[in-house]
């Protein structure tokens, strides 16, 4: 049987993702990695590191401490660590749609990327509303962010959304949506026969039996009863401020927030450095570090690599998985 082979972006050349990628290199493997990113960028976080670096054409494999297969995006501007520029920008997106047709086509098993820079990539021309978005629509697929580590497993549903318009994006379908995407995840992805979901309600108290709001009688509980009714194991509405409790949250899979800040303040209190972002529904795993560009970092050494090692080890063993459900 053939190794895995993973695809990786490292992001904005300017932040801590070639770093990052350079210590994941170091590290013993038993899959195929390759990089999609700039050869002299990635050189030049190995001098930083003091780290050896060797690139090796991406048919090659790439198993051992140092290695590191590379797809060549050159970038058009040479990256000053720290300092971002946007002229960069088509060679991030381009890593990225290149890495992702790669997975979709079947070369490579699964996608691992570092942090991008929203601002820079819409200053260099091109719209971007978040990597996981644009992963969705390249594969034609309907997705769900989940963020998750050895504590807690968050799935969100609605992401970057003012609290103003929350309320009226908590429609029945795209719950449901929400809940057979991550239900179907847990299963292919984790190999969790038969998940149990705990689904948060939107007020406080769960609504309190209406009295704080009828979001949870009128959209929330039909679809819970519905669902269940075809078998999903679904618990709910919990209210949030006790649903994360440990005796609770040893009974649950997964945990579906109403939205961001309800769910991930408390996974990255639980674990940050060790969280990672995965986005669910599409055809292959696609798993994400869970922190920013950190440019006060870059170029010093000094980024903790803890997320991308956990992001790594978590997409190939999803991918292998996948692979073994698949067989």
């Amino acid at each position: 049987m053939t190794a895995i082979r993973l695809a990786l972006v490292p992001g904005e050349p300017a932040g801590v993702g070639p770093e990052l990628c350079v210590r994941l290199a170091q590290r013993p493997r038993d899959h195929d990695l390759v990089a999609f990113a700039d050869a002299d960028t990635l050189r030049a976080a190995a001098d930083v590191l003091g780290l050896p670096l060797r690139l090796l054409p991406p048919d090659n494999p790439a198993t051992q401490p140092g290695d590191l297969g590379l797809v060549v995006i050159p970038n058009p501007v040479r990256a000053a660590f720290g300092t971002p520029d946007p002229r960069n920008a088509p060679a991030v997106i381009g890593a990225l749609r290149d890495a992702a047709a790669a997975c979709l086509d079947g070369r490579f098993d699964g996608l691992v990327t570092g942090p991008v820079h929203k601002a820079v990539i819409n200053e260099g021309g091109i719209p971007y509303s978040g990597t996981t978005e644009l992963l969705a629509e390249q594969a034609g697929r309907e997705v769900v962010m989940m963020l998750a580590n050895d504590v807690v497993r968050v799935a969100l549903a609605t992401t970057h959304l003012p609290l103003r318009a929350v309320a009226d994006a908590i429609t029945a379908p795209a719950l449901e949506r929400t809940l057979r995407i991550t239900h179907a995840a847990l299963r292919t992805d984790f190999g969790i026969a038969e998940p149990v979901i705990a689904v948060l309600g939107l007020n406080p108290h769960a609504g309190e039996g209406g009295h704080l709001g009828r979001e949870e009688i009128d959209v929330i509980e039909p679809l819970l009863v519905r669902l269940r009714g075809e078998g999903l194991r679904l618990i709910g509405p919990v209210p949030a401020d006790t649903a994360f409790l440990p005796a609770r949250l040893s009974g649950f899979d997964a945990v579906v927030a109403m939205y961001h800040d309800q769910g991930l303040p408390v996974l990255k209190y639980s674990g940050f450095e060790q969280a990672v972002n995965l986005t669910l529904g599409l055809p292959y795993p696609r798993v994400a570090v869970d922190h920013g560009t950190a440019l006060d970092l870059a170029g010093k050494g000094l980024a903790d690599p803890s997320s991308l090692f956990a992001a790594a080890d978590t997409c190939a063993r999803m991918a292998r998985l996948r692979r073994t459900l698949s067989a």
